[in-house]
This record gives C-alpha cells, sequence and structure tokens, in this order.
C-alpha cells in the first residue's frame, strides 16, 4: 500500500516477539506497571512516549503482555487519555510549526504546499474521528487556534 502524500511504497515495520509472555527477567508487577504509567502520564506525556519511556529505561518491552492492556486503555480507565487522539495532535503541531516557518518565510512555496497536504491529512483524520466517537461532532480544526491545541 502506499503512501498518502509521498511516492513511497515501504513495507519496513517492526516485529514483535513471538511469545507473548512476561519476559523471565522482568521483576515488576502490573500494578508496578500500572503506576508508572499514572505517573508518566501525569507529567504530560503521550502513550508513545511513555511505551518508550518503559522500554528503555525500565526493561518492559510490551506493556499489552505484562497487564493485559494497552497504555491508551489503562489511561481512559483511569481518566488520563490525552483530549484528541495522538496522531492527530501531532498532525497539528507539525501544521503549527510549518505556519510558523511561513510567517517568516512567505516566499517558501514548497512549505505552503507541504501545509497544505498536513491540513488535508488533519481533516480526514478528524473526519474518521468524528465517525469513531472519539472526537465531539462539533470538534473542528482552525489554523488560528490551532497553536492553542498544541501548547
Amino acid at each position: 500500500m502506499g503512501r498518502m502524500h509521498a511516492p513511497g511504497k515501504g513495507i519496513s515495520q517492526s516485529a514483535l516477539p513471538y511469545r507473548r509472555g512476561v519476559a523471565t527477567w522482568l521483576k515488576q508487577s502490573p500494578e508496578d506497571v500500572k503506576d508508572q504509567i499514572y505517573s508518566l502520564a501525569k507529567k504530560g506525556l503521550m502513550p508513545s512516549k511513555i511505551g518508550g519511556i518503559l522500554r528503555d529505561s525500565h526493561g518492559v518491552a510490551q506493556v499489552r503482555f505484562v497487564t493485559g492492556s494497552k497504555i491508551l486503555r489503562i489511561l481512559k480507565a483511569k481518566g488520563l487519555a490525552p483530549d484528541i487522539p495522538e496522531d492527530l495532535y501531532y498532525l497539528i503541531k507539525k501544521a503549527v510549526s510549518i505556519r510558523k516557518h511561513l510567517e517568516r518565510n512567505r516566499k517558501d512555496k514548497d512549505s505552503k504546499f507541504r501545509l497544505i497536504l498536513v491540513e488535508s491529512r488533519i481533516h480526514r483524520l478528524a473526519r474518521y474521528y468524528k465517525t469513531k466517537r472519539v472526537l465531539a461532532p462539533a470538534w473542528k480544526y482552525e489554523s488560528s487556534t490551532a497553536s492553542a491545541l498544541v501548547a
């Protein structure tokens, strides 16, 4: 399957271990892992960042194998989930940074074109999340208020 706004047809991806069990050397209980997830979420980190920190610093390869549920579901159960989904958040952040770049460099036509592509991805993803009832039906992306969403 090709990329939406790029010519690549890459199939590169990460591979999970075959065994779904917890590693024998991991001494943390599921409650300890959940407590670490809660503390990192209260610091304002996104679920993917939490997973990376747990993997790199605490030796938890897959939170799902240890706790039985994914990081975002754990956060939703506790009420600590982010307001907007992570992929949408980072697209909005990218659009804000491109817009800031365009304010300084008005003649940059390529960045203007890339901004149009990023914003079309934002609208497409927002439409999907509205149908899945993750976002409110009245939620709308506006470039003027976007910097407040990612601040």
